[in-house]
């Protein structure tokens, strides 16, 4: 499909720069695809907010969270070249071995093969949780490969100590990450290390709305995928079918696959909490919809045409123009009905992308009086 099809028309200003507070304070945009429309505004739309969601769903119904956890990614290094020090940013994006990292750098025209990076040093002395990397390789577009001198554990422990939260670039280049960023770009049930960017639809959820879907007798079931920095990249090709989906480590527990094929055989619906949730479920599942026990790497791209085989409902945040993750709503909602809502959210306010607003989305072929 052309490119061009997702692109739209945001505002700078609909771009969250902080998270809302409390968390389940954020809006919810509620779309239901309007049946057999077609034109760009064929959606049936209701504004509501993120702690709506337990009248928003059914007893039954079973939600899906992405655990992982963000690890303070971005890091800020000084190469050293013989006698000379340059200073460059890091955001590491996937880990190649227990001692190396791939990581987009900044700027990268000062980094060769064979340099090396200091982390954590202050004035030329050595501090709590000093590192020092070699860069191993040098790819395009910015990404370098770092050979760190620790490794295991102990880098884990260093790149805790040292770094930051890894904001996307459209808040990273507005602000500075601060302290706070630790704990509002995490998820309150973030239990996984290994993600580079947040499952942002799960940063609206608090210990009260959990206990209000509990009491709703909603589900809810967790699976894995740690997210890349590859969600950030926009889609340069003119033709989605030139475009390379970045891979991510994901697993569906056998105890979540089990538990949400007994969801589906009892007529109750399966709602993803995120794109992530969703990709990684539609990778961990048959053809005939029943979800498998999974593990491994999946570079799944959907778009418009693509048959979902597991879920019902996806909650999502705001998306940007020509992203990946635009496209992926279009193909669940319709690409008419997408136009439509975001048009609708740009008008009234709402705000975009990881520290945004929300949106709770229905199939493009489902009934309104029913599932």
């Amino acid at each position: 499909m052309r490119t061009d099809l997702f692109d739209f028309e945001l505002p700078d200003s609909a771009i969250a720069l902080y998270p809302p507070e409390p968390r389940d304070s954020a809006r919810l945009l509620v779309v239901h695809p309007v049946k057999g429309g077609c034109a760009r505004d064929d959606a049936d739309l209701d504004d509501k907010i993120v702690r709506d969601l337990p009248s928003l769903l059914q007893p039954g119904d079973a939600l899906v969270f992405n655990d992982t956890k963000v690890i303070p990614a971005a890091l800020s290094g000084v190469r050293v070249r013989a006698e000379t020090r340059a200073k460059v940013d890091f955001n590491l994006t996937k880990r190649v071995s227990e001692n190396s990292w791939r990581a987009f750098a900044r700027p990268a025209k000062r980094l060769e093969a064979g340099d090396r990076v200091h982390f954590g040093h202050g004035d030329g002395t050595c501090l709590l949780g000093a590192l020092d990397a070699t860069v191993a390789a040098k790819g395009e577009a910015g990404e370098v490969e770092l050979s760190f001198d620790l490794t295991g554990v102990a880098l884990d422990d260093a790149i805790g100590a040292i770094g930051a939260m890894p904001l996307p670039p459209y808040i990273a280049l507005k602000r500075e990450p601060d302290a706070r960023d630790r704990e509002t770009y995490q998820t309150v049930y973030a239990s996984k290390n290994g993600a580079v960017a947040a499952p942002t639809a799960g940063l609206h959820f608090t210990p009260e709305l959990f206990a209000a879907l509990d009491a709703r007798g909603i589900s809810r079931h967790f699976v894995t995928l740690h997210v890349g920095a590859g969600t950030f990249l926009p889609v340069k090709a003119d033709d989605t079918d030139a475009h390379k989906m970045h891979s991510e480590w994901g697993e569906v527990p056998a105890e979540t696959a089990a538990a949400l094929n007994d969801v589906k055989a009892r007529g109750g619906r399966i709602v993803a909490v995120g794109t992530t949730s969703l990709r990684l479920l539609e990778s961990a599942a048959r053809d005939d919809g029943v979800i498998m026990p999974w593990s491994g790497e999946t570079a799944i791209f959907i778009t418009p045409g693509y048959r979902f085989k597991t879920i019902d409902v996806l909650m999502t945040n705001f998306h940007l123009p020509r992203s990946t993750l635009f496209m992926l709503v279009s193909a669940f909602s319709g690409l008419g009905t997408m136009r439509a809502a975001y048009g609708h959210a740009i008008r009234s306010g709402y705000r975009f992308y990881s520290y945004g607003d929300a949106s709770l989305l229905f199939p493009a072929s489902e009934d309104r009086h029913g599932r």
